[in-house]
């Protein structure tokens, strides 16, 4: 097949790039040219998909994959433009989903909605990404306008949290590469709470597999296929990484006490007792989404220690120096280990 895909370059697009030609599967690139070093013997068309999409008219794809919208506009235009294709994947995510304090969400749960008004004021001259408050209830925005521009042709992936090599949120990689250096690791709130990582290869491999079978409709992209605690994933990255850490479970109270903010400060912790701000309960669903949907039709899951080596092998291979988007910092750590042991003699 001819595929083209929006975007491509960052961390799922270069998944879906590889998954798709070893496929056997031709495919276009179009994106700004921001990072043109990567996949120089393939395609890339460069344009900008608010503005200038000229260089797509008069060419012809089979199947198309959007990995780089995020506003409902940018969408609706690039349906417009590929209304020949015969299949359009809009990657999409779980943040659409207007109630996350339930476990066990399914596709037919209830997502955010906007008035248009309101919409027009958030998105006024930028193509995002918009993330925070904004970014589900403009993903869900987004997966109502594919639907409406090309009926009966959309795939909808709905993804959890997406781990692996060239991850730029940090968040898996911030674990694995702490735990690799040992000594004393701050470990937020109840050892046992559940979370959800899916591997960007496994999440790629099932994209393309779902095109060539030409399936449509909306499905949850999370993983594993079995309950997994965050005891089990730290541990496991301690495993991989050969070293001698261990973990301090600080309570939860201790931790918003001391203003530590949730997934960014402290990577994937979302506290189960205490709603986030501007929530009325604890997203005690957004890591226990429901995937049976997307297992039924074929997706899998690779061992969570290939996910963590290949993390851990790519996080050893960086550059000196990079600034992490997500983490608490070391001396600001060793402070609070150091009044959660006061304070629990």
């Amino acid at each position: 097949m001819e595929i083209l895909i929006l975007g491509g370059t960052r961390f799922l697009g270069r998944f879906l790039v590889n998954a798709a030609r070893k496929r056997g599967h031709h495919v276009t690139l179009f994106n700004r040219g921001n990072n043109g070093d990567i996949f120089p013997e393939i395609e890339q068309l460069k344009g900008d998909r608010d503005g200038d999409l000229q260089v797509l008219k008069g060419r012809k794809w089979d199947a198309a994959i959007d990995t780089s919208g995020f506003i409902p506009r940018t969408v609706s235009k690039s349906c417009q433009l590929l209304n020949h294709v015969n299949h359009y994947t809009y990657i999409s995510s779980i943040s659409v989903y207007k109630d996350p304090s339930k476990p066990g969400l399914d596709e037919q749960a209830e997502v955010h909605t906007m008035d248009n008004e309101e919409v027009e004021k958030i998105i006024h001259g930028t193509a995002g990404p918009i993330y925070g408050e904004y970014y589900g209830p403009l993903k869900a925005l987004s997966e109502k306008a594919a639907e409406k521009e090309l009926p009966g042709k959309i795939l909808v992936v709905r993804s959890g949290q997406i781990v692996g090599p060239y991850d730029y949120t940090d968040r898996l990689p911030y674990w694995i590469k702490r735990l690799s250096e040992g000594g004393e690791v701050l470990s937020p709130g109840r050892p046992n709470r559940p979370i959800q990582v899916i591997d960007v290869k496994d999440l790629a491999r099932w994209v393309i597999q779902l095109i060539e079978q030409n399936v449509t409709g909306t499905f949850n992209a999370v993983g594993p296929d079995k309950t997994l605690t965050m005891e089990q994933l730290l541990k496991e990255c301690k495993r991989v990484s050969g070293s001698d850490a261990t973990f301090t479970w600080a309570s939860e109270k201790f931790l918003l006490d001391n203003n530590v903010e949730p997934w960014g400060e402290m990577p994937l912790w979302i506290p189960e007792e205490y709603p986030l701000p501007g929530a009325e309960k604890p997203w005690n669903g957004f890591l226990a989404v429901n995937n049976k949907n997307a297992m039924n039709t074929g997706l899998t899951f690779r061992p969570l220690s290939e996910t963590l080596k290949d993390i851990l092998d790519w996080e050893q291979n960086r550059p000196q120096g990079h600034e992490r988007k997500t983490g608490i910092d070391r001396q600001r750590e060793n402070k609070l280990l150091k009044e959660w042991h006061e304070t629990n003699k």
